[in-house]
């Protein structure tokens, strides 16, 4: 497999069906007894098989932020992988933790287990600190991963449309899939009528039953229930290139590592990419002195365009802005602001390392969306 290819097979076919097995994970922090038994009992609505990992309940003996120790935490992790069984390792929720596990893996063993039973990759979901896991994956594997909320995190107790659009990046091919949420609500939808939707599109996802999709791939059930799209063009144009990213100040915390070393050769080995960004609880100085760090590291060469998501209890959003342009503006490349992902409430998933394409046209909405396979030009 060249640098520049991704496994991602579920361009055409869905990642997951009903009776594949997951296994459910805690590589970063801890998690309580309720989350746990809620996580499980979620996945197994949509009538998932869910090996929870031998450690996924664990306590640092004396760091109260880690769900066990790092070689606990790492066994479960591998152990997840390399079984013969497993269709999808699941992160129950992020915290702190990920990247210690990493330079203690064998990536080589990794690979000669990363496949199904039925030939495609293995799938590996997660957002905020299992950044370091999708990085990891895309430079010594090669997969594609999906960046969404997590099972054992408050969205999917608290919102009413997370579980069913991440459900929807599991049980349904990604080809030609718009990320995010859409500018307009259909008209004539009523709050009952989305309502229903969503809760007769999750009965089918239970029932292992085919969702209906719209000729652009976009679910009929689910058009109605998304909230709105808030995202902005701060430059505008048009870029087509492969998805990377996640939390900035775990890509920062990454630069120097084995998996972002060759950052300022990127682009000439593998291709164009488009770069999300996203973080939470950070001030607007952090925020700056994390972006100092990318920049000088090199880390915007590869980059056709920059995607930003939610930046819950950050700094305000115009301010945050400004401090991207400052950065980026003078790059040349669309820049687009609030396409959500990351820690808002009703954080949209978005699939890393496969072909995406962004419109950005100057005063209107922009959109980003999966690319068919082959359709890089």
């Amino acid at each position: 497999m060249s640098e520049s290819e991704a496994l991602s097979p579920y361009l055409d076919t869905a990642p997951l069906a009903a009776g594949d097995t997951v296994r459910l994970i805690a590589p970063s922090g801890p998690t309580d007894e309720e989350s746990l038994q809620r996580a499980i009992a979620q996945l197994e609505s949509w009538g998932l098989n869910v090996v929870p990992g031998d450690n996924v309940r664990g306590r640092h003996p004396r760091v109260k932020y880690l769900a066990g120790t790092d070689a606990e935490r790492r066994s479960d992790l591998v152990d997840a992988w390399c079984d013969p069984d497993t269709d999808a390792v699941i992160a129950l929720r992020g915290g702190f933790g990920a990247m210690r596990l990493l330079d203690g893996i064998d990536f080589e063993h990794m690979r000669e287990h990363m496949l199904r039973r039925d030939g495609r990759p293995k799938l590996l979901t997660g957002s905020s600190d299992i950044t370091a896991l999708h990085q990891a994956w895309e430079h010594h594997l090669g997969v594609a991963t999906l960046f969404c909320p997590m099972v054992g995190n408050d969205p999917f107790k608290n919102s009413t449309v997370v579980p069913d659009e991440v459900a929807s990046w599991l049980f349904r091919p990604w080809g030609g899939r718009e990320l995010g949420f859409p500018a307009e609500e259909p008209a004539g939808a009523s709050a009952t009528e989305t309502s229903l939707k969503w809760s007769t599109w999750s009965q089918k996802i239970g029932d292992g039953e085919t969702i209906s999709t719209t000729q652009d791939g976009t679910a009929e059930e689910t058009a109605a229930a998304r909230p709105l799209s808030r995202a902005q063009t701060l430059v505008p144009g048009t870029a087509q290139g492969r998805l990377g990213g996640g939390n900035l100040s775990l890509v920062a915390a990454g630069m120097g590592s084995p998996e972002l070393i060759d950052v300022r050769e990127r682009r000439e080995r593998r291709g164009p990419s488009i770069l999300m960004l996203e973080d939470v609880d950070e001030e607007l100085y952090r925020l700056d002195n994390l972006m100092v760090q990318l920049v000088r590291g090199g880390w915007f060469t590869s980059a056709d365009a920059v995607v930003l998501g939610s930046w819950q209890d950050c700094a305000p959003v115009h301010e945050l802005e400004a401090l991207m342009i400052d950065y980026l503006g003078g790059l040349g490349i669309p820049i687009v602001s609030e396409m959500g992902f990351g820690h808002d409430p009703d954080a949209p998933s978005a699939p890393l390392g496969v072909d995406v394409t962004l419109e950005a046209e100057p005063g209107e909405r922009p959109r980003l969306w999966v690319d068919q396979a082959g359709a890089r030009t």
